[in-house]
């Protein structure tokens, strides 16, 4: 079996650019599961239901999650409990390892925590997965931490030291919302008949937060 574990982000990422139907069809293709953690769960349905301005989002997420399109992960050894305890143990490795000023600072989420928990845990009982997830700072922490010093001391204005373990976050796999969405276009599964399609779709992905380049937009609208 495989997995793709979803953060929040592409979630809402395709909830607000109309495009949750694709997941659905995605799946059909993707011989594996769709997971997503309690932590997500909470940020995507349980916490946005209650807000009028977000109720409809949480409403079409629920549904996929009543339908199975997405899923809370259920495996012998590995449970909520557990997750949650894994998740603690990545966000105190994960924010305690930039500093600026003396001070740690902290870089990651509960939920994109929790991702990386159900992917390790995944990965020891030997189930190939892949993190979507759109937020940059995670894939730069498990890909090149060092240059995380550069792009935190840009995005706050001062200098950013990496002090953490670069043993810790090796070994994840990401997709981010855009690159589903060019998937979701190669298979046919956009429903709109339109040469711009694509392009409209990765924009759309873009400016609800999947950090991609306009650079990366035209790479992929050429391949």
């Amino acid at each position: 079996m495989k997995a793709l574990i979803f953060d929040s982000g592409p979630l809402i990422n395709f909830s607000m650019s109309g495009l949750l139907y694709l997941l659905e069809e995605l799946k059909k293709r993707f011989q594996g599961k769709f997971f997503i953690t309690e932590q997500v769960k909470y940020e995507t349905i349980d916490r946005p239901i209650k807000v009028p301005k977000f109720e409809l989002g949480a409403l079409m997420i629920k549904n996929l999650l009543a339908k199975k399109i997405i899923e809370l992960p259920s495996f012998p050894g590995i449970d909520s409990e557990l997750i949650k305890k894994q998740t603690s143990f990545f966000m105190k490795k994960a924010n305690n390892s930039m500093e600026a000023g003396g001070r740690e600072i902290n870089i990651l989420s509960e939920g994109e925590c929790s991702c990386l928990a159900l992917s390790s845990e995944l990965s020891k009982i030997k189930i190939e997965n892949i993190i979507a997830i759109d937020e940059r700072t995670t894939r730069i922490l498990t890909e090149s931490p060092r240059n995380l010093e550069e792009f935190m001391s840009k995005k706050l204005n001062t200098k950013v030291n990496f002090i953490g373990d670069l043993n810790t976050f090796k070994n994840f796999k990401f997709i981010r919302s855009t690159e589903l969405v060019y998937v979701a276009y190669k298979k046919g599964l956009l429903k709109i008949e339109d040469p711009n399609v694509l392009e409209a779709a990765l924009y759309a992905a873009k400016f609800h937060g999947s950090s991609i380049s306009f650079e990366e937009i035209n790479t992929l609208k050429k391949l």
